[in-house]
């Protein structure tokens, strides 16, 4: 199992403008039968599978390995690892401000359902609504 703290080192890196996840919030999820983690050194992504669907909780990229392909290397381990566990729709929520992670999921068949007006925090006081996405996994 990858090192909790390790992660949150990273999503804190990853995640600068806002609230990131600490070391025990990712040690809960990872207790989980239903929650994976796929990590490398540049990276990691944590998904939820349940049912005949999966969510991406969260993909941090280390900023210094950022635009060499790490991410999309990752979405497509959780796209895998998702239909291995029996998913056959993938779901997220990303930032509208988040342009790069919009374009990485707009180019790898998300396609957004909805949206939820200031769900997001950042550290400036701003709130940012979420985009939710999905692509069918078959």
């Amino acid at each position: 199992m990858p090192d909790p703290a390790a992660l949150a080192a990273l999503h804190a890196a990853a995640f600068d403008t806002t609230r990131a996840w600490s070391a025990e919030e990712i040690a809960s999820l990872l207790d989980s039968r239903l929650v994976f983690c796929i990590a490398r050194p540049e990276g990691f992504i944590l998904g939820r599978a349940v049912a005949d669907e999966s969510e991406l909780l969260t993909l941090a990229i280390d900023p210094t390995a950022r635009r060499m392909g790490h991410a999309r290397a990752l979405l497509r381990a959780f796209e895998d690892e998702s239909r291995n566990r029996g998913a056959v729709r993938a779901i997220l929520e990303v930032a509208e401000d988040n342009s790069a992670a919009l374009a990485l999921y707009e180019t790898s068949g998300y396609h957004t359902t909805a949206r939820r007006p200031g769900y997001y925090h950042r550290d400036d006081g701003a709130q940012i609504a979420a985009s939710l996405m999905e692509k069918a996994l078959n």
